[in-house]
């Protein structure tokens, strides 16, 4: 089973994922990781090579293409990014879209990035707006579009052991033969 998770910086992507392959005994392929990587390899922060990217499109294509490149060849697997849904596509069996408030997300980010909560806030909200535009100018994928995913949650109201509860039902409960809704993707073209 593929499943992807997405949702912004800090609404808990990434503890669910791993949390959530490992119940399921699953392999984890985070596009956070990749991004920072390139970030790192670039001698830049995640928000400069962020900019960067509002230049250079093929930053976000790379990291796009390999993930769509991993989601068509891999099973068992829950693939985490912010675009991963889109980005699975017709290869994810169960797509979940994670959020909280901002300020949430401020706070979540400010502690595992030691930095001010203020700064966390700016950074947050300028990173959403520049990968909104690049989302939109490159794929026409519009990121507040939730129509797409199978669940949307707030992670603000639940802790990282109850998030895994509620996604472990839904998983469990999932049944490939009988499912009838899953959400097209349409007019996007994975263009890299």
């Amino acid at each position: 089973m593929l499943i992807t998770v997405s949702g912004p910086a800090g609404s808990g992507k990434s503890t669910l994922a791993v949390s959530l392959a490992d119940a399921l005994d699953h392999d984890h392929v985070s596009g956070g990781d990749i991004f920072r990587s390139l970030a790192e390899e670039r001698g830049m922060t995640p928000l400069e090579l962020n900019k960067q990217a509002e230049e250079d499109d093929e930053i976000d294509r790379d990291l796009d293409r390999r993930l769509r490149d991993v989601a068509r060849d891999r099973e068992d697997m829950v693939l985490e990014s912010r675009l991963a849904g889109w980005m699975a596509g017709e290869y994810a069996d169960l797509k979940l879209w994670l959020d909280a408030p901002l300020d949430v997300r401020a706070e979540r980010i400010s502690q595992r990035e030691n930095k001010p909560v203020e700064q966390a806030r700016t950074e947050t909200r300028e990173r959403a707006e520049s990968e909104a535009h690049r989302y939109r100018e490159y794929y026409d994928i519009d990121i507040e579009d939730l129509s797409i995913y199978d669940l949307a949650i707030n992670t603000a109201r639940w802790s990282p052991q109850g998030m895994l509860s509620v996604v472990l039902h839904a998983v469990e409960s999932y049944e490939a033969n009988g499912d009838e809704g899953k959400a097209p993707i349409e007019g996007i073209e994975y263009d890299f």
